[in-house]
């Protein structure tokens, strides 16, 4: 197993309104690890999460293929996660990188994507508590915890628990592919 995640690219999927703290901060741990985080947004140009962050986008997600990435992180965020869960490039995306058996890290709102990409069918994972329901009616066992680990898949509720997150994605991205982890 690698030690860091030198050489590793992980995609970050979002548009204006994402929760700031939750593509910063996961960003940050990618980076710090030695990976390289890209940012994949609808259009080109740059978006600006809820509370101001402004970021340069690195590439449209319709020209992008999950076969270029090793992982994917999606932070939340309402506008964010309603506006993407509506794209069907960046659902399929994510469908791809499960398909692929690849990492990929979820917080709050950004769960709403892989209920249209149709991934979370008997998967344990969390979420911002309001998509309870949305997930379970998917086939999602869901539960209330701080961060959740199911082969190679992470999710955690909000941005109080980004710690435990940032250290969980980190980690899955280290292993590699996960062969549980599955469309």
């Amino acid at each position: 197993m690698r030690r860091d995640i030198t050489g590793t690219t992980v995609a970050f999927i979002v548009t204006d309104g994402f929760e700031d703290s939750e593509l910063t901060r996961p960003w940050e741990a990618v980076t710090e690890a030695g990976g390289t985080p890209v940012l994949l947004a609808p259009e080109a140009g740059t978006v600006t999460g809820k509370n101001g962050h402004e970021q340069t986008v690195d590439r449209v997600v319709a020209d992008a293929s999950a076969g270029d990435f090793d992982a994917l992180v999606l932070p939340g965020g309402v506008v964010n996660a309603d506006h993407l869960r509506l794209h069907e490039p960046a659902v399929g995306f994510a469908r791809e990188i499960f398909a692929q058996h690849k990492p990929a890290g979820v917080i709050c709102h950004g769960a709403w994507l892989l209920v249209e990409a149709d991934v979370v069918d008997d998967r344990t994972m969390t979420s911002y508590p309001s998509l309870r329901t949305d997930l379970v009616n998917a086939g999602a066992n869901w539960v209330d915890e701080e961060v959740v680990v199911d082969a190679g898949f992470v999710t955690s509720r909000t941005p109080d628990d980004l710690p435990a997150f940032c250290a969980k994605v980190v980690e899955e991205i280290r292993e590699g592919a996960h062969e549980r982890q599955h469309a």
